[in-house]
């Protein structure tokens, strides 16, 4: 009787199996037919026209699901929002993500138009062979590709959305939650009215979770979570020699060189080891213990990332490469002077410029740490001046250096053991059957930071397309599997109420 009782539960719950992966084989199909529909409309961050029509797309698709839409002005490109109707005594939860894309150049994709998707499918050699919607009639593909401008960066998380609102409404599920859901016209020219927005909009914006669905999952398709990102700044040093390039044969040990200048201010920042010699650099950075074991958690593979750059040793700023991204950057993004290579000419240059980058933490100020710098240049012997040298301060000093600088976009990170989190982790652990990745921040910035500090709301990234997609690049894909997963995690977070 036991047997025949125990057998007759598992079939049933082979059958209910069957049922939901059937379900949601659909539902990712359709998604498929819409991401494809929503990737027709180009989306060029630097067109107005094309940032309107995704607007249009966006009304009409969040309308049909029950939200109520609308356009929020702002300084650049207007804000899409859209809500639920909003219930008391329920959380609310705001989703950010954006829709506009990159700047394409059709030459160099794999495809003629990047605006139209093309599926395909590998040929086992590390190549791409395209691939008819109508053959996912025969069942779902994980490992094939949908190749097009922001289907991964970040149209297809939007749909991923869209999508997990009908699988909740075809399995009746209650919403834990009242939903809003704030879309970006302009992340990909830094999103710089989102900040303000805040203030203007700011009773509308009100929720008590920010989730973040951009980015890519960990390189090990393992469930992930991001707990911030890093935040940026920049300086332009230029030095100074002859007026205009001499001859360096007549002037070789008379003329100072600005390249030897700049090479030797850039050296003295920095030790045989990558760390920062500028005294204050790092002040305020403590790791716990408890810190510490979730960075060495991650399951970074140091020697795939050291083949993969071939590089023989890497810097020493942390232990390893999660520890490394906790500290903030000095990086040399680029130099010029002079000629190079064919053209190389026997000269002693005019000028030598280098472009840095400075990647911060939520414990680091990016005004305070360019002050650092440039405390450190004039400690050096140099005088520091935001225009060209002319010929009285040239008759002065040969030392001279221009500082440029650019905005500081800010740092976010929300700590690893709030309370959301831990649910974050935990549902989406149960829900895939292996350990969530929590990245404590990521190297790269978005132009979402300011927004979060603004809000002073936890945020949390959740990462649903491939580390592989080639986001901003040509022949930008989205595998399919990561349809499915987007689908079941938004599912999962939506519909489990968060017990504090």
């Amino acid at each position: 009787m036991k047997k025949g009782l125990f057998l007759l539960l598992f079939s049933v719950s082979l059958i209910l199996h069957s049922q939901e992966k059937a379900l949601l084989d659909a539902q990712v199909r359709h998604t498929i037919e819409e991401l494809i529909d929503f990737v027709s409309i180009p989306n060029d961050a630097l067109n107005h026209a094309d940032i309107n029509r995704n607007l249009t797309w966006l009304t009409r698709k969040f309308s049909e699901r029950g939200f109520n839409t609308t356009l929020l002005p702002t300084s650049g490109e207007s804000l899409f929002f859209a809500a639920l109707p909003m219930q008391a005594g329920k959380p609310t939860l705001l989703l950010y993500m954006h829709f506009d894309g990159q700047s394409v150049d059709p030459a160099r994709w794999s495809q003629p138009d990047p605006y139209k998707v093309v599926i395909k499918a590998s040929d086992g050699a590390g190549g791409w062979q395209p691939r008819n919607l109508e053959a996912l009639d025969n069942g779902i593909q994980d490992e094939w590709r949908l190749f097009g401008r922001s289907t991964s960066d970040d149209k297809g998380p939007i749909v991923m959305l869209l999508n997990a609102m009908d699988l909740i409404r075809k399995n009746e599920a209650e919403l834990p939650y009242n939903l809003k859901v704030i879309l970006d016209g302009e992340e990909e020219k830094s999103s710089k009215p989102l900040a303000e927005a805040v203030g203007t909009y700011k009773e509308l914006l009100q929720a008590d979770y920010l989730l973040i669905a951009d980015g890519p999952m960990h390189y090990s398709a393992r469930p992930t979570l991001v707990y911030g990102c890093r935040g940026i700044t920049t300086l332009t040093l230029t030095t100074y020699g002859p007026i205009r390039p001499q001859h360096s044969g007549h002037y070789g040990n008379y003329a100072p060189n600005p390249n030897l200048q700049l090479a030797q201010i850039l050296a003295s920042m920095k030790d045989q080891e990558g760390r920062v010699t500028i005294p204050g650099y790092y002040d305020g950075i403590k790791l716990s213990d408890a810190e510490m074991a979730v960075l060495r958690a991650v399951p970074d593979d140091a020697a795939h990332i050291d083949g993969d750059l071939q590089i023989g040793r890497p810097d020493r700023v942390g232990a390893f490469y999660q520890e490394a991204l906790q500290y903030p950057s000095l990086n040399i993004r680029g130099m010029a002077s002079g000629w190079v290579g064919p053209q190389a000419r026997t000269i002693v240059p005019a000028t030598a410029t280098a472009e840095l980058d400075l990647r911060l933490v939520p414990e680091s100020d990016g005004t305070r740490l360019k002050q650092l710098v440039k405390k450190h240049i004039e400690g050096l012997g140099y005088k520091i001046t935001d225009k060209e040298p002319d010929a009285e301060m040239r008759s002065t000093d040969t030392h001279w250096v221009t500082v440029g600088e650019s905005e500081v976009t800010d740092a976010f990170r929300t700590p690893l053991d709030h309370p959301f989190g831990k649910h974050l982790v935990s549902l989406m652990g149960s829900t895939f059957g292996e350990p969530v990745v929590q990245i404590r921040i990521s190297g790269g910035t978005v132009p979402i930071a300011p927004f979060v500090n603004a809000l002073r709301i936890p945020a949390f990234i959740v990462p649903l397309v491939n580390p592989d997609n080639n986001q901003h690049s040509p022949d930008e894909n989205l595998r399919i599997g990561q349809i499915g997963y987007g689908l079941q995690t938004l599912v999962g977070i939506l519909t489990q109420p968060y017990q504090p």
